[in-house]
């Protein structure tokens, strides 16, 4: 019997479905990443243990905003360096618009062998306080080549601007 309603239509779940499997994808990304990231901490640890020979490179250091440090872009490889003896701030600067800091950074891979490498930038103001990190990555870096890339800060950054290496993790390329 008809009360003189029109049938209701029968709801659609198609977007919950694919609302659902792209939230379920990002979380399963962001957790393949951090697994990542603790395993590449912890093979850098492995792989820095050996008995290492002076890296012919200085350590890495600070650049001050806008600065760009001088050391030389051609090293011979050296075994058994420290990886954070492969990096180098090239750059630190405010973006002009966003005032976001960023560094240039600089990876050579003074290892034996392929590598891969995480980089974490740390952005410290003039009075030594850390306002946030940036992070630079490059996969499959020969043995004496060469990465140039970014890390980005996110938030607004007011001040002396200070860029730091604060860690860096290289494990063997696969």
């Amino acid at each position: 019997m008809s009360y003189g309603y029109p049938p209701t239509p029968k709801q659609s779940r198609t977007g919950l479905i694919v609302t659902l499997s792209v939230v379920g994808g990002v979380a399963v990304l962001l957790a393949l990443g951090v697994l990542i990231a603790v395993s590449a901490g912890n093979n850098s640890a492995a792989g820095d243990s050996k008995t290492s020979k002076p890296s012919k490179r200085p350590p890495a250091g600070a650049t001050e905003g806008g600065g760009v440090s001088e050391e030389p872009t051609e090293s011979p490889v050296v075994e058994g360096t420290k990886a954070e003896d492969d990096v180098r701030i090239t750059s630190c600067e405010l973006d002009s618009v966003t005032q976001w800091p960023s560094a240039g950074v600089e990876i050579v891979n003074h290892s034996g062998e392929r590598s891969s490498y995480i980089v974490n930038i740390e952005f410290v103001d003039g009075r030594g306080t850390r306002h946030g990190e940036g992070l630079m990555s490059s996969s499959s870096l020969d043995a004496g080549q060469k990465s140039v890339g970014k890390a980005q800060g996110l938030g607004k950054f007011t001040g002396k601007l200070t860029c730091k290496v604060a860690k860096v993790s290289r494990f063997p390329a696969s």
